[in-house]
């Protein structure tokens, strides 16, 4: 059986570590795709645990609220890698709403239901039109889609939430100007 609050504090402290790192303002969006399948070390999309999701809600949703970064959770393939965001995440960045609610064992996943949830005012949008500004990935369901380029690694000390291999990355602006530029360390 799989340790719950070990899951919450790992997911916490991933976030926690990713946005040391990643340098995001008041309002950025950070995206979380995730296969609850691949933290229990199955298969993507075989076994769905909507326990799991929780407890990775858990531990991302809380320290996302304390530096006010906006929560996006993706669904499955089934739908289309749809996105669940707050109704006001979806007018502010001017995104496209879609009609769907995420299911755990049908289209959608675990975790994208669960953000369904427990959001205040939650929509599905089609897509985010690359405005995220960092994210993780939490067995290898492809996120990048999502982040607006360039879209950057960032190592931190967890390799693995569960048995789930886990991805984090950043957004940087685009380098321009040639071997002549001085670029900002603090846009690095």
């Amino acid at each position: 059986m799989t340790d719950l609050k070990e899951l919450t504090d790992q997911s916490a402290q991933a976030v926690r570590e990713i946005l040391a790192v990643a340098k995001l303002k008041k309002g950025d969006i950070f995206v979380v795709g995730c296969s609850t399948s691949e933290v229990q070390g199955e298969k993507i999309g075989t076994h769905m645990n909507v326990d799991i999701a929780k407890a990775l809600y858990d531990g991302i949703k809380p320290e996302l609220d304390k530096v006010g970064i906006c929560l996006a959770a993706q669904c499955c393939e089934h739908l289309n890698r749809a996105l669940v965001v707050d109704r006001d995440v979806c007018e502010r960045y001017d995104l496209e709403q879609v009609n769907a609610i995420p299911q755990p064992d049908h289209a959608g996943g675990s975790f994208a239901s669960v953000a369904y949830k427990e959001m205040q005012d939650p929509v599905l949008v089609e897509s985010l039109n690359q405005k995220a500004s960092a994210g993780i990935d939490i067995g290898q369901t492809l996120i990048g889609m999502h982040i607006h380029p360039v879209v950057v690694p960032v190592r931190i000390s967890l390799k693995k939430i569960g048995d789930a291999v886990i991805t984090c990355a950043r957004r940087r602006p685009k380098y321009t100007g040639g071997q002549r530029a001085i670029y900002d360390k603090d846009l690095m």
